[in-house]
């Protein structure tokens, strides 16, 4: 039994492992960078440019400018740094709880209220 293989096949799960840090090393290093309030005016003045300052591949640019967690995600990113991200839009976790699950926010709310009856 290999550890890393099996983790691997989860179905609907990236496993952010060697090879997913690598690839996500630049949106990672890019949402760290967000901890600045200078380097986050600086993202929202230029979307663009910022990206190209730090070297994201096709994919990571469209899933941030989807605005897309699982994008992002399936891109490299880890979800410590994302979270960088997200804040820059007023996206909190029942945002992203409910992107993750192809939810409405009220929806996926509700879910969790229910949850904890």
């Amino acid at each position: 039994m290999n550890p890393t293989t099996d983790r691997q096949r989860i179905p609907g799960t990236v496993v952010f492992d060697g090879g997913q840090a690598r690839i996500g090393y630049a949106l990672n290093k890019m949402c760290f960078s967000f901890n600045s309030a200078d380097c986050r005016e600086a993202f929202q003045r230029d979307e663009e440019a910022y990206m190209s300052r730090y070297g994201l591949n096709n994919a990571q640019r469209q899933a941030i400018r989807n605005r897309n967690v699982l994008e992002l995600i399936a891109a490299g990113g880890h979800p410590y740094y994302l979270a960088k991200f997200a804040g820059i839009f007023k996206l909190d976790m029942q945002d992203l709880g409910a992107q993750q699950t192809g939810m409405s926010k009220e929806a996926f709310k509700a879910k969790l209220i229910e949850a904890g009856k």
